[in-house]
């Protein structure tokens, strides 16, 4: 019989390092993310200029929080949050968007970026649901319910 290590939260050892492994993918992912945002703000020109600039800016303030819960969490289950940009682009599921200026494109970007994101998500929580731990599970489920709505503004925007 398999002895089961458990982590200082109460967690299965092993399945606490699976999950952070997996929270790992989603901090770089939101760390690409995060950079793309930002470099849309910066760059954003056209006639909905002012309306983008704010909304890329209220956008990358939620992804830095959410950055630095994830990495918590990570540190929670006793693991080591990646911290290099390299990390970040080896890892991420989204990649560097260069260049972008038209409001359009930006957006359509922002909406592949959640898509991959989201995915990301459903699979923490299902993962993370199987090994008891809620503190993931909450974090995810919490996520996702925002990122949902997010993705209907940010589509209903290209209509």
């Amino acid at each position: 019989m398999k002895m089961i290590s458990l982590s200082p939260i109460g967690l299965d050892h092993e399945k606490g390092q699976q999950l952070a492994l997996r929270l790992n993918v989603l901090l770089a992912t939101y760390q690409v993310f995060y950079s793309n945002v930002r470099g849309f703000h910066w760059n954003i020109q056209g006639e909905k200029f002012f309306e983008l600039h704010l909304k890329f800016e209220e956008l990358y303030s939620n992804l830095q929080i959410k950055i630095d819960e994830i990495a918590e969490r990570i540190l929670t289950l006793g693991e080591t949050p990646l911290h290099t940009f390299s990390d970040y682009l080896d890892h991420s599921a989204v990649h560097e968007a260069k260049h972008i200026q038209a409001g359009r494109e930006a957006v359509e970007v922002i909406l592949l970026s959640f898509q991959a994101i989201l995915k990301q998500e459903r699979k923490l929580l299902q993962q993370a649901s199987e090994a008891g731990d809620e503190g993931t599970n909450a974090l995810m489920s919490d996520y996702i319910r925002e990122q949902e709505k997010l993705v209907w503004m940010y589509s209903a925007y290209l209509k």
